[in-house]
């Protein structure tokens, strides 16, 4: 069994940078919680685990992988797992997080989060994969849906449905990243707001906002690439705010993992994340 889980106020939250720490101790607002990538903080000692550690006692901390490849089809990597287990033991944060992607295959590691078929196989091994992780965490986890890039002719369930019955097999929880429904939507061409309308808001712990690049395919059509290196495009937040009609307030977190910009810049998005919950009735 895993612990009940805890919640992130329905406040902005960022993706911490070490280089933002002085001026998030200075005055954070409207910041009222952060994240971290757990694969950056499986060292042992040194700045970052003190840094971290000081954050931690100021605000709740969300702890987001990108290794473990839950959807992959081989087991899991025990010894990341064991060293995922020691940082939340350690730092004890507010909720844990991962993707619905693989990376691995065989003794291979990809630097990228790959989508996979929605099948009725699939299904059964990343319920499989979460299960272990949870207890051997000992904790809920949260799923993130994926970025897409093409669809599989072998799926047989469409995707809230999918994450849907893995909640319902697994207890876990949902991360619903906007950005990744509009990518994915472009992408695909489908609605995502009939995306969201099949989805399951009642499940959504923590909610994430990302840019994106602009390109197109082949054949001349829109392709959008989930870069997280610029700000949040006016579409995603008007999507946001058909998300939050639907859901109610729910934490907000601002990605910036690439060409991260200086703190002001990062705040400002912050801050209207914190205008479109101001929106919202409680």
């Amino acid at each position: 069994m895993f612990d009940a889980p805890n919640s992130l106020p329905s406040l902005p939250g960022v993706g911490y940078k070490p280089q933002h720490f002085s001026d998030i101790v200075k005055n954070a607002a409207p910041v009222g919680w952060l994240e971290v990538h757990a694969e950056n903080y499986m060292g042992q000692g040194g700045r970052p685990l003190a840094q971290l550690r000081a954050l931690s006692e100021q605000f709740p901390i969300s702890v987001h992988g990108v290794g473990l490849s839950i959807g992959g089809e081989g087991d899991l990597d025990a010894d990341h797992l064991a060293r995922l287990k020691t940082l939340n033991d350690w730092l004890q944060p507010t909720v844990f997080s991962e993707h619905l992607a693989w990376s691995t295959h065989d003794s291979h590691f990809f630097n990228d989060l790959l989508p996979l078929p929605y099948t009725n196989t699939t299904l059964a091994r990343v319920a499989d994969h979460i299960d272990q992780v949870q207890s051997t965490l000992g904790r809920q986890m949260m799923l993130e849906n994926p970025s897409s890039y093409l669809a599989f002719e072998a799926s047989t369930w469409a995707e809230p449905d999918f994450l849907r019955e893995i909640v319902k097999r697994t207890g876990c929880g949902l991360l619903l990243d906007v950005n990744n429904v509009f990518v994915s939507a472009t992408n695909l061409g489908f609605s995502p707001q009939e995306y969201i309308d099949q989805y399951p808001l009642d499940l959504v712990g923590e909610i994430h906002l990302g840019g994106h690049d602009d390109d197109e395919d082949d054949h001349g059509a829109p392709l959008l690439i989930d870069s997280h290196g610029r700000e949040v495009a006016d579409p995603v937040w008007a999507l946001l705010d058909y998300v939050l009609d639907k859901s109610g307030p729910k934490p907000i977190l601002i990605e910036w993992d690439n060409d991260v910009p200086e703190w002001k810049t990062l705040r400002q998005e912050a801050v209207r994340a914190e205008q479109a919950l101001q929106k919202v009735p409680a």
